[in-house]
């Protein structure tokens, strides 16, 4: 008779992956090994293993839990019936909600997705081009005209992305500007971008 899951079970899954993200973050993951993931996650070894059968798996499920969670954040968020720039804007400030407590999940996916065997770097980064594929729209969605026969759509998009991803590197919530703000900012500097393109 097969085990029933424990009913804690997600919500301990959770808190490893995020300790192991902070571990990898800080130390590295060519540092990291089980026995001190597993100390620093407040668990055996053995349940770590029970959970992940290795560094790789658990590298690729942090991941591919963060990746996850930015796409639905994303597919929810996105409202084509709103203005252009409304749609960005909600676009933008879910991103930057959805990064919340996730500084260190963000780290590793810069450092270490190309640590992983290719076939799990695709299923990585079909995530994150959907992502891309989001947020390209409504920024095309700003002025269709502007973009129409130009390969201007992707650095433009991407230069959003710059803007939001490294985000985490200086805002500090309760600063200056809160993440609401900063989206209405980083929307606004994009949107007068796109206003200055070349016709």
């Amino acid at each position: 008779m097969a085990r029933s899951r424990a009913k804690d079970h997600d919500e301990k899954r959770e808190a490893i992956l995020h300790r192991a993200a902070s571990a990898f973050a800080r130390d590295g993951y060519d540092r990291a090994s089980m026995a001190r993931l597993a100390a620093e996650c407040g668990v055996s070894k053995a349940l770590l293993y029970h959970y992940h059968a290795s560094k790789e798996a658990l590298l690729f499920d942090i991941l591919q839990n963060h990746l996850s969670a930015l796409v639905e954040a994303l597919e929810e968020a996105d409202d084509a019936a709103l203005p252009p720039e409304q749609r960005l804007e909600a676009l933008v400030a879910a991103l930057l909600e959805a990064y919340r407590d996730a500084d260190a999940e963000h780290k590793v996916q810069v450092d270490a997705l190309h640590l992983l065997p290719d076939a799990e770097q695709e299923r990585l980064k079909a995530l994150e081009r959907r992502m891309v594929a989001i947020v390209a729209d409504a920024v095309r969605a700003l002025d269709p005209e502007a973009f129409d026969g130009k390969p201007l759509l992707k650095p433009v998009t991407m230069s959003l992305f710059g803007m939001v991803n490294w985000a985490y590197m200086w805002f500090r919530d309760g600063g200056v500007v809160s993440r609401s703000d900063y989206a209405r900012l980083a929307t606004r500097l994009l949107v007068g971008g796109v206003r200055g393109l070349p016709r």
